[in-house]
């Protein structure tokens, strides 16, 4: 950190330190020009990824990198952009593995082109064994176990877990955690992300056949706002809850609507991957010593809101 701190502290101009972004700006590292490429399972449309986005993007600026960001929410696809990044001779790439087993030829074809890659965000249980160098996101399954502790705190006897993408082993793996540690009933939900009137519908139908649903948990800021939406079409009584946030969730929180949401911090998984490689590409460091930089769960609800809506305004939170 102190090393990055230095570097960070230098640029090209003669050691200042470039002012002109101003924010969360720091000055340009004076190290040499390289690219990254970053690539996720991102559905368009999502704000989550916006907070992603923007931690890369902080993290490049500072780095003096050209950060080449691709997504693609169908594995295949996105494995193609790791192909691709490979093929161009990038100097390291950060990924997500949301569906690891689509993304590994794609993954051992950039390791044996000698480029680093560090994941980010999902594919906790899978980075290691494929080889790749640093992870930094949550651990699923502990959230999942913090939320449905949450909820057993909470009185809930009946709690929907919406996933917005079957087969996402991340997301199956909050809804498995949450199974685990609340004492109640736990039901899960699919539902097609990709199209939110459908989101709605389907919660709503949902709410209307089982009115003894509680808690309607979902598993994304946007989803939440949805299903308070759901909540309201069907005349439910049922509170909702959430994980991950965004600028319109802070309302939310604020007024009720949503109970809570456990934060991940998208922003900074965003940074520490790029951070990560510029580290590695310029020092040869490696962050974790193996195992996963863990950067949440937390949970923000209205005793802690104001302590982050500032930042969500921003777009980093």
């Amino acid at each position: 950190m102190l090393l990055a701190a230095t570097l960070a502290a230098c640029s090209s101009t003669g050691g200042k330190p470039d002012s002109s972004g101003g924010g969360m700006g720091a000055g340009t590292a004076d190290t040499p020009r390289a690219t990254i490429a970053f690539i996720t399972h991102e559905v368009p449309g999502d704000s989550f990824w916006d907070l992603v986005r923007k931690g890369a993007e902080t993290a490049a600026k500072k780095d003096n990198i050209e950060l080449r960001y691709s997504n693609d929410p169908e594995a295949p696809n996105q494995a193609n952009l790791v192909q691709s990044a490979v093929d161009t001779k990038v100097d390291g790439i950060a990924i997500t593995l949301a569906k690891p087993d689509a993304m590994a030829a794609a993954v051992t074809a950039a390791e044996s082109a000698g480029i680093p890659v560090v994941a980010f965000n999902s594919g906790l249980s899978d980075w290691q064994k494929m080889g790749v160098l640093e992870y930094f996101g949550q651990d699923e399954g502990i959230a999942g176990e913090a939320a449905g502790a949450r909820l057993n705190q909470d009185g809930a006897k009946k709690t929907l877990c919406v996933i917005q993408e079957q087969g996402h082993v991340g997301l199956e793996a909050r809804c498995a955690g949450v199974k685990k540690a609340f004492r109640g009933q736990t039901e899960i939900l699919n539902v097609n992300g990709k199209d939110m009137p459908s989101v709605e519908s389907t919660i709503t139908a949902k709410l209307q056949q089982d009115p003894s649903i509680d808690r309607v948990l979902t598993l994304g800021a946007p989803f939440a706002l949805t299903a308070v939406q759901s909540v309201t079409n069907s005349g439910s009584s049922a509170k909702v809850v959430t994980f991950d946030t965004n600028a319109a969730l802070v309302g939310a929180i604020r007024d009720g609507s949503v109970q809570w949401a456990v934060d991940q911090q998208p922003f900074l998984q965003g940074y520490l991957a790029v951070d990560s490689l510029w580290l590695y590409i310029n020092n040869g460091n490696v962050i974790g010593g193996g195992q996963p930089t863990l950067t949440g769960p937390a949970f923000i609800d209205q005793s802690n809101i104001d302590s982050v809506a500032e930042y969500a305004a921003n777009g980093t939170r």
